[in-house]
């Protein structure tokens, strides 16, 4: 029996290594082509996906929906392996927390703009700003210096040269009214409308307080060509998955263009 004990015992701990090593492995690899958990957040994300998810079923890959409310948390679970995917974010975003986190995450193809504008309870029109007046912007390094690209597009500021793509205040070169800027939680601006003589709101927040970028806003970006897609994101070693050439033939088919229209009437456009 002593003889044996060694030879065992040694299996034993060569069975519980492999049993280990398999398990180890089993978040990494291709994402499976049956079943996939994406991420989005609350809006127009969800309700895309949603869309997106009934064409995936019909070839019998079902779509679960998490839905966040905090900006955050979708990279981190999908870092982590509590996701397979995401749906919800721009680029600029993106890049900033793979930097600022180390995140091993990366976009893979784009979805939808929601294109940004400037409402206004008080003006019609941004030639009848007066000198001193306040317009609410939002405070977030991906969107203020989209609102501030928007407002000098549109004759209010001039930004320093090479600034309109990362800048913000502290990057306006001309100001001719003495603008009061009003940075703010982008969620919380359209509660703030009446405090100021006007704002610029991310489409997504505008059209949870019933605003649509057609109909109430003063100016906005670009509806066709936005420079300001989302993206379709995964961590590296999913990138070139089948599942995700898959999910992109759904989210880019006629199908949910249609909706994307018909849905939103401009306030969210497609991006392919």
């Amino acid at each position: 029996m002593k003889h044996h004990v060694k030879p065992v015992f040694i299996g034993l701990i060569l069975i519980l290594i492999f049993a280990l090593s398999a398990c180890g492995s089993s978040t990494s690899g291709s994402l499976s082509t049956k079943e996939l958990t994406i991420g989005v957040t609350g809006g127009p994300h969800e309700q895309i996906m949603e869309q997106v998810a009934k064409l995936a079923k019909k070839d019998r890959l079902t779509i679960h929906l998490k839905v966040f409310n905090d900006y955050n948390q979708p990279n981190t679970a999908l870092d982590g392996g509590d996701l397979d995917a995401s749906s919800y974010e721009t680029l600029p975003f993106l890049k900033a927390q793979i930097k600022d986190r180390g995140y091993k995450i990366t976009d893979v193809f784009k979805t939808v703009a929601l294109p940004m504008g400037i409402y206004s309870n008080k003006i019609k029109h941004l030639k009848d700003l007066k000198k001193g007046d306040k317009i609410a912007i939002p405070n977030d390094p991906s969107s203020q210096p989209r609102s501030l690209t928007l407002l000098e597009k549109a004759g209010v500021i001039k930004m320093k040269p090479g600034t309109q793509t990362t800048g913000s205040t502290r990057d306006v070169a001309s100001n001719p009214k003495k603008i009061q800027f009003v940075a703010m939680d982008p969620a919380q601006i359209t509660s703030h409308l009446d405090e100021v003589t006007a704002a610029a709101i991310n489409s997504n927040f505008a059209m949870g307080a019933g605003l649509t970028i057609l109909d109430d806003s003063i100016d906005h970006e670009s509806l066709t060509h936005n420079r300001y897609p989302n993206y379709f994101v995964v961590r590296n070693e999913n990138k070139n998955d089948e599942v995700v050439k898959q999910i992109k033939k759904y989210y880019h088919s006629d199908e949910i263009k249609g909706y994307i229209k018909k849905t939103f009437k401009g306030s969210v456009v497609p991006s392919w």
